[in-house]
């Protein structure tokens, strides 16, 4: 895989877990919140932009663990991550 796609190589498998969940905010908006949990060195600022261009919504960084994605977007969000070299058993969709 090419270094720039993969930005979870130098983390093990039990240092890391992503939590994807959907939120409500003002009036009744839907948000998608994707938390890093554990010992994160990823790159979230760059991370963010390329979800929030998948799919076509803004978005902010929360505290410095938690992308927010206005929208719900939690099984684009689980794809998109493991085709950025996630493990898919340590990403957990929160109903």
């Amino acid at each position: 895989m090419p270094k720039e796609l993969c930005v979870c190589s130098d983390l093990s498998a039990d240092e890391q877990e992503i939590v994807i969940s959907n939120d409500r905010r003002k009036w009744g908006k839907v948000v998608t919140l994707i938390s890093f949990k554990g010992n994160t060195d990823a790159d979230l600022d760059n991370m963010l932009t390329k979800a929030k261009k998948k799919v076509g919504a803004g978005g902010t960084l929360r505290g410095k663990n938690v992308l927010e994605l206005q929208g719900e977007h939690k099984f684009r969000m689980k794809k998109f991550l493991i085709d950025h070299g996630y493990d898919e058993d340590r990403i957990r969709i929160k109903m």
